[in-house]
């Protein structure tokens, strides 16, 4: 989803599971040559080698966990990654640089990019690849970050992919379709000016200070580099199996993007989740409850949601390591 997109909506601001015992928990960092990103690296305790995901957090500075501090703690990322290990599969998750723990990679937003992003996990995909604990690598990507794991999955040598809540419209115009409603008409002439401007590649200097939250002077390279980017068309690129998930009750994204996505890519799998909204858990189309779950941990993920993210990688075909001991 879109960077940013998070504050602008009136989200308000948990206590961590304890990890079961079968599963090892690590610190994992990454030094990218330009800051040192930080990560977790679960894994079921076994000695075989088993598949291992990467999981890459969505748009504004939601942190490893699926955690946004506008918006609340939800742990959607670290319940999905729990999921995965108590299941056979491993898998890191990580602050992108800028973000919590590896906020120094990235003090100055000016040098953002989504291209950057993509060299980050693509960087971190090629340090499991190594790895001989591990067998398949699978990208998992929620709402940008299913964006991102377009763009990095032929450089992280990628063996499958899972967007989950991902656009497939250009990212400018998702952003017009969610302002359209939530902004008074003098304000979304003025949004509608910054975005044409934006999507030219042309940086405005004065910006409104009720738009400054989204489009302040410094967020705009990376808000350029995000808007030339075709989400669809990265998505169909791809010659690995993909999977794409999307709830019906998602206020963020909407049905029809996965579609799209599914028109890009024919031969992916296509499941749309019945109830599910963005934070990955089964909610009312009510705003008030939907609000309300992106700030509460103690929601279950869709069950559904686990169901297919874990037949399609129990269904990939075996890799180097085959889940055979080493």
């Amino acid at each position: 989803m879109l960077r940013f997109l998070l504050l602008i909506l009136p989200f308000l601001a948990g206590l961590a599971q304890a990890e079961p015992q079968s599963v090892l928990q690590r610190p994992i960092e990454l030094d990218t040559g330009n800051g040192v990103l930080y990560g977790t690296l679960l894994r079921p305790k076994t000695e075989r080698a088993v598949p291992v995901a990467l999981i890459i957090a969505g748009s504004g500075p939601t942190d490893r966990d699926g955690n946004n501090p506008m918006a609340g703690r939800n742990d959607s990322l670290k319940k999905l990654a729990q999921l995965l290990a108590r299941n056979g599969i491993a898998s890191l998750r990580y602050d992108k640089r800028g973000i919590a723990a590896s906020r120094d990679a990235g003090t100055d937003e000016r040098q953002l990019s989504i291209e950057l992003y993509a060299r980050d996990a693509a960087a971190w995909g090629q340090r499991l690849k190594q790895d001989p604990r591990f067998s398949r690598l699978i990208l998992i990507g929620h709402s940008e970050g299913a964006l991102i794991a377009s763009l990095a999955a032929d450089a992280a040598g990628a063996d499958a992919l899972v967007s989950i809540a991902g656009s497939a419209r250009p990212i400018d115009q998702l952003l017009r379709d969610q302002l359209q409603d939530r902004l008074p008409p003098p304000l979304l002439a003025q949004s509608d000016a910054l975005l044409t401007s934006l999507r030219a590649g042309q940086q405005v200097a004065e910006v409104p200070q009720a738009l400054e939250v989204l489009f302040r002077p410094s967020v705009q390279p990376y808000l350029i580099s995000l808007f030339r980017q075709d989400p669809a068309q990265a998505f169909g690129r791809l010659r690995i199996p993909a999977l794409i998930l999307q709830g019906s009750h998602d206020i963020q994204v909407s049905v029809s993007d996965a579609e799209q996505l599914k028109a890009a890519r024919p031969d992916a799998e296509l499941a749309i989740i019945e109830g599910m909204n963005h934070m990955l858990r089964i909610v009312p189309l009510d705003m008030e409850q939907q609000l309300a779950s992106y700030r509460n941990p103690q929601l279950p993920l869709a069950r559904a949601l686990g169901e297919h993210i874990l037949a399609f990688i129990q269904g990939l075909p075996a890799s180097r390591n085959a889940e055979s001991g080493r």
